[in-house]
């Protein structure tokens, strides 16, 4: 599941992703975006992966029209989680989501980044 993060502003978008994303949640995460692009021309995004288990295979084509769409519209993209990997997860997908990608474990600090 994708959800939208009450902290959401302007430009900065944040989304919790929670438990196994299927296809049917990029209908909330692509028309926020597309609607911050249409406005602000390019956005920042933080989405929280705390509660992330696994993409669906079903999700994987919306997942990567997702990146061929956004990358160029997406500046800043900050994953916040626990799990070891996550700062891998960030290398592999900066060329194809965001402009640049950072790891945070601290939700607070990556807000701070996204915001600044």
């Amino acid at each position: 599941m994708i959800e939208t993060i009450d902290r959401s502003e302007g430009k900065v978008l944040g989304f919790r992703v929670v438990g196994d994303v299927t296809k049917e949640d990029y209908a909330v995460l692509g028309p926020a975006v597309q609607a911050a692009v249409d406005e602000y021309g390019s956005i920042h995004l933080i989405l929280d992966m705390t509660d992330f288990k696994w993409e669906k295979a079903e999700a994987w084509g919306a997942d990567l029209h997702f990146g061929h769409e956004y990358h160029n519209r997406i500046e800043k993209m900050a994953l916040v989680g626990h799990q070891s990997w996550g700062k891998y997860l960030a290398k592999l997908a900066e060329p194809f989501y965001a402009t640049e990608i950072e790891w945070f474990t601290d939700e607070a600090a990556a807000w701070s980044w996204v915001e600044a």
